[in-house]
């Protein structure tokens, strides 16, 4: 039997994927400023790549946050 689908919390769990991605998005900004001169240009690409996926998680789960308090609402 499948359980019910309790949302009660999802948007707390959402934020804190907002704020966990935000974090590992400006650690990898500043290892960037502080070490681009001494990594190869594939490891700055990667992690410019990275942080790009992480741009777009971050704009993910903030539609979701709007999702889920437009169903909060009803």
């Amino acid at each position: 039997m499948a359980k019910p689908d309790n949302r009660a919390d999802n948007v707390e769990h959402l934020q804190q994927n907002i704020q966990n991605t935000q974090r590992n998005l400006f650690e990898a900004e500043d290892y960037l400023n502080e070490f681009s001169s001494e990594i190869s240009t594939e490891e700055r690409n990667q992690i410019e790549e990275k942080n790009e996926r992480r741009k777009q998680s971050i704009r993910g789960f903030r539609a979701e946050v709007k999702d889920e308090a437009a169903h909060a609402e009803e």
